[in-house]
């Protein structure tokens, strides 16, 4: 085995003792979750498509990271992409998820929406990748909706064909990820295709949803100019449903679970963008009259 693809071990790595990785990248578990017992595989299969029963990975409370004011972000399990910069790579299964009962989980945003009107916050569903499992999600959503709770999409909008113009409809607000502004790019950074997120945010545009953008910069990888300036375009194509773009920088704060999961890590040594990068990016999207964080 090479050294490029051998599998590293980190059992005492120094992210783990910073606050930001454990505010960050810690999720909480799923205490006060009904989750269904004594289901066989069929039954589960015919509730996964209903919305009865959703596989869910953790949820968290949070402030000013998944969307406006104090929110419940739950993060489903499986996902279709294989991103170099995954922070959660335990996520990718379906499979490795807990099954929780849709009653189990609308009780649950129930709790907390006098907290969620009070703070301008609500329900954010993440991943994993959300939308490989429609049916719960968008049925969370529109009860969400039902209680006056704030409704939020984190996602590719790789798989944006699962979701009906309906569904959509009970969406207030879509964090999606333009990983990439080229077809090249996005296919060596994910292993996916580009056009189901551009298509997803045009879907969101025509029926008045707004949008953030987030970005993920990676020098070497995704910040070329080429490549900055066709995430803007595509950005601009959106309208006025984009409120903003968010330019991440790269950050190793998921190794350490690549490497528990013993999946060879591909930016194992790659550093964050500089200051001087990240302004560079910035101004070309504000070059194209586009709002940055």
């Amino acid at each position: 085995m090479s050294e490029a693809t051998q599998f590293r071990t980190t059992t005492r790595h120094m992210l783990k003792e910073s606050k930001e990785y454990a505010s960050q990248t810690l999720m909480g578990g799923l205490s006060g979750f009904e989750s269904p017992i004594g289901l066989d595989r069929r039954d589960r299969i015919k509730a996964l498509r209903s919305g009865d029963v959703g596989f869910v990975h953790s949820w968290d409370i949070n402030t000013s990271v998944d969307g406006p004011g104090t929110r419940m972000t739950v993060f489903m399990s499986g996902c279709p992409l294989r991103c170099q910069y995954c922070q959660n790579p335990d996520t990718w299964k379906m499979r490795d998820g807990q099954p929780v009962y849709l009653d189990a989980m609308i009780k649950k945003v129930d709790r907390y929406k006098d907290l969620f009107k009070a703070t301008g916050g609500g329900i954010t569903f993440s991943g994993g990748e959300s939308m490989m499992q429609p049916a719960f999600v968008s049925r969370v959503f529109h009860a969400a909706k039902e209680m006056g709770v704030h409704t939020c999409l984190d996602t590719s909008g790789f798989l944006n064909a699962n979701y009906t113009d309906e569904m959509i409809d009970d969406i207030d607000l879509c964090l999606l990820d333009v990983k990439s502004g080229n077809e090249e790019t996005y296919k060596k950074v994910t292993g996916g295709t580009l056009a189901p997120t551009i298509e997803f945010g045009h879907r969101l545009r025509d029926r008045g949803k707004k949008i953030w953008v987030r970005f993920v910069l990676v020098p070497g990888l995704t910040d070329s100019e080429e490549n900055v300036d066709e995430v803007a375009r595509i950005c601009k194509s959106f309208g006025d449903s984009l409120e903003h773009v968010d330019v991440l920088g790269f950050h190793q704060l998921g190794r350490p679970k690549w490497h528990e999961l013993r999946i060879p890590y591909p930016l194992e040594n790659q550093k964050g963008p500089s200051a001087k990068l990240r302004e560079r990016v910035a101004n070309q999207f504000k070059d194209y009259g586009l709002t940055v964080y």
